[in-house]
């Protein structure tokens, strides 16, 4: 039968979700016309073979776990934003947003047998409901409930009170779910949940038309505001029924069966609504094997990414060095000391990666003190001696500076230009400054992330240093390293990073570890005093200076805020001077003060004009005087302990017993002294960094949150050590054995891993 004409030829494809209705590949092309009655008439113009039914149906499941939160039956616009604030967008990420604790409310009980300590469900009925103030003058709502059984107080210190009236009248009948709080022989609950009984309801039918608040272990989520525990249960509940099916780990079958892993859709509905029969104490530690599947899921994925990495840089062309000893030997000349073993050791591991051809990725750890500024050096100078330049890249403008003081001396009797670089600097200072980069002129550039603004250009950048790491991201170390080709990067650390941290944060880098203090260091011991003992602690400070020493105390502001009563360095400067050492001279030292301002302090310091020097935390990192062995500081209570150690460390240089005096508040909490004792038990940089982060939580233990630390959706680096390294050993294994993720049967672990942490980790490029 002849065609009608459609004019020039035409060809359509079909959209992916037609094409998967007809068993056709995504992509398949038709040729279009019309017959002679007018019906279209379609003809592959290439016939492709059908998608397989496996790929079909993973795609399908990847659409389902794509779904938008707010098409999930009962979430309208304002609960969707509550839950983007919770980071759930899809239900994928809700699959993952894991209860923080579980309660037992398998059980029904009665009041008589409500256990303290306890969360308990019991049904009850409203004796009484009043308003009343404690001694302290604090408002509450107090509301009696109870059974045949007994009574028991229900109390709520923050409420609205028109609306607690309304809804707590005598005779109401309910099902209660709260803590049982026991004082003395007392018993009562805090702001319980109520679910309202009408007199007709039959108790059993409630509870069972409601299977995620009641007769289970039931899941108690993090909240936001405008989000409720019950709703969340509720939507909860829906999205694991409906999705959890649609996860399916990538994760080949030998590593699962290695370490006994559940299936992934089993071990998200387990973890979410726990079966009648789980351990609680088990789900409340996180120590549950559906809890286990899900921690090793998610290291495994980040570690198989450091994996590629690390690959990555070695397969990277770099810049190999020579080590000609133009500038480095001179140097060591130079040094009224001699380098100590560790440092000598770390320093030839660096030498050795600079020497080779492809780019460097190192971490040097080392104790406050152990010389790493002096390593760093002297690898910036092998990279001058080769004709490249160095970027030293500090997190504040102090320690920036306080890098360039300690380095330019040096430099200069060498013939080696050191430039400082910081955002302060404007006009033409700062143009002269870009200029002398620009040309090369400057064979060391000195900065906080100035360095790594646009408008900084190098002339050949060679080699990236990067103190204090950890208040970096990832992705500003990838900016420096695009400031040269292929530059080598060394990154500093005086924290002491735990194991596990170090395997999340740094585990793309090789690790290098200045295990040695340099010699004549004297032990300081280090002792709590409350502040009413301050005049003590003054005096023993006399004692010392007497004797030829001198004194740090250090405040942590320079001026005197109308919020805080925390000392402030300026005003605490004028008191001792006026107060306590009239006799004496004090000196103060901040960031407030400019370059030169500082350097002139600390010369007078080291030179022993100055006995006291009252300063902030600019000292944290970098000074060396030997004659200071006693330091005071003032609040002990607001520092992390990983930063008290760093500033304890600036005692002890040199052959006199040195001493460390933590004044801290009168009001001091139980765990307040639990945090300050560590730091008399032990001066072991490691010991500390493990209590800190154990107190403080891994963001708050680097400083900031962003900090680079990933984000993880389920594990705790804390909680779950032993299984990151059983993930990392799998991940690197694989990576071995298939460098670029290349065979077939690791192709959705590819996908999965570019998915979860490409953006993170940089590494799009490997997709």
């Amino acid at each position: 039968m002849p065609t009608a004409k459609l004019g020039d030829a035409r060809t359509i494809t079909l959209p992916v979700d037609l094409a998967e209705k007809l068993a056709l590949a995504p992509g398949t092309e038709f040729k279009v016309e019309l017959d002679a009655v007018g019906r279209l008439l379609l003809t592959p113009l290439r016939q492709q073979e059908p998608v397989p039914a496996a790929s079909l149906a993973e795609s399908i499941k990847k659409k389902n776990l794509a779904t938008g939160i707010q098409l999930i039956k009962g979430v309208g616009p304002k609960l969707a934003e509550a839950f983007q604030r919770l980071g759930v967008t899809t239900v994928e990420d809700a699959l993952y947003l894991l209860p923080h604790r579980y309660e037992d409310r398998r059980e029904l009980r009665s009041v008589g047998a409500l256990r303290p300590g306890r969360t308990e469900v019991f049904e009850a009925v409203v004796l009484s409901a009043t308003t009343s103030t404690t001694k302290g003058g604090r408002k509450q709502y107090e509301v009696l409930v109870g059974d045949e059984t007994g009574s028991i107080p229900l109390k709520w210190f923050h409420f609205n009170a028109v609306w607690m009236k309304k809804a707590w009248h005598v005779g109401r009948r309910g099902i209660f779910t709260g803590e049982v709080n026991q004082f003395g022989h007392h018993r009562e609950i805090h702001h319980p949940e109520v679910e309202w009984l009408s007199a007709e309801d039959d108790i059993a039918a409630v509870m069972a038309r409601d299977p995620a608040t009641y007769g289970r272990i039931v899941p108690v989520y993090p909240l936001t505001e405008g989000l409720h525990q019950k709703t969340m249960r509720q939507v909860m509940k829906q999205v694991v029924d409906t999705f959890a099916g649609d996860l399916e780990s990538a994760i080949g079958r030998e590593i699962l069966e290695r370490h006994h892993l559940l299936p992934l859709a089993d071990a998200v509905r387990e973890a979410h609504f726990p079966s009648p029969e789980a351990d609680l104490a088990g789900l409340n530690s996180g120590a549950t094997p559906s809890h286990h599947t899900l921690v090793f899921d998610e290291f495994f994925y980040l570690e198989l990414g450091l994996a590629l990495k690390r690959r990555g840089f070695t397969l990277e062309e770099g810049i190999a060095f020579e080590v000609n000893h133009t500038y480095t030997r001179p140097l060591l000349k130079l040094l009224p000391f001699t380098l100590t073993h560790a440092q000598r050791r770390v320093l030839s591991e660096i030498k050795e990666d600079m020497m080779a051809p492809f780019p460097m990725h190192r971490l040097v750890q080392g104790d406050v003190g152990s010389g790493k500024t002096m390593v760093a050096l002297m690898a910036a100078l092998v990279a001058a001696e080769n004709g490249y330049q160095t970027a030293i890249m500090a997190p504040t403008e102090i320690l920036a500076e306080q890098h360039y003081l300690n380095i330019h001396t040096w430099c200069e009797s060498l013939g080696v230009t050191v430039a400082l670089l910081t955002s302060s600097q404007k006009g033409k200072e700062r143009e002269a400054l870009l200029a002398q980069v620009a040309r090369g002129e400057a064979r060391i550039v000195i900065g906080t992330h100035a360095v790594i603004q646009e408008k900084v250009e190098f002339h050949r950048l060679g080699l990236g240093i990067i103190d204090e790491q950890h208040r970096f991201g990832v992705l500003q170390r990838g900016i420096l390293k695009k400031k040269g080709e292929n530059p080598d990067i060394l990154v500093m650390t005086a924290t002491p990073i735990p194991r596990t941290l170090a395997m999340t944060v740094f585990g793309d880098l090789s690790l290098s570890v200045i295990d040695e203090l340099p010699p004549g260091r004297t032990p300081i011991k280090t002792r709590i005093f409350a502040e009413s003992r301050r005049r003590q602690v003054y005096g023993q400070i006399r004692d010392e200076v007497s004797q030829g020493r001198q004194a740090y105390i250090v405040c942590p502001l320079v001026d005197e805020s109308e919020k805080s009563e925390l000392k402030a360095a300026t005003q605490l400067a004028e008191e001792l001077q006026a107060d306590f050492f009239p006799d004496l001279r004090v000196g103060l030292l901040h960031g407030r003060l400019k370059p030169e301002e500082k350097e002139a302090v600390m010369a007078s310091f080291k030179a022993n004009e100055i006995h006291v020097l009252v300063a902030t935390t600019v000292i944290e990192v970098g000074i060396d005087v030997p004659n200071a062995t006693v330091m005071a500081i003032e609040h002990a209570e607001r520092f992390g302990l990983s930063q008290l150690h760093q500033l304890r460390g600036r005692v002890g240089r040199g052959a006199h017993a040195s001493h460390c005096f933590l004044i801290a508040s009168d009001r001091l909490s139980d765990d307040g002294v639990k945090r300050l004792r560590v730091m008399e038990s032990t001066t072991d940089g490691f010991r500390i960094a493990e209590a800190d982060l154990e107190i403080r939580g891994p963001g708050d233990f680097l400083g900031t949150r962003q900090a680079g630390l990933p984000e993880f959706r389920v594990a705790s680096i804390l909680r779950d050590g032993r299984v990151l390294e059983e993930a990392r050993r799998e991940a690197f294994t694989l990576v071995e054995r298939d460098p670029e993720l290349q065979l077939p049967e690791h192709r959705r672990l590819k996908e999965e891993m570019v998915k979860r942490w490409g953006g993170r980790l940089e590494l799009a490029g490997v997709a």
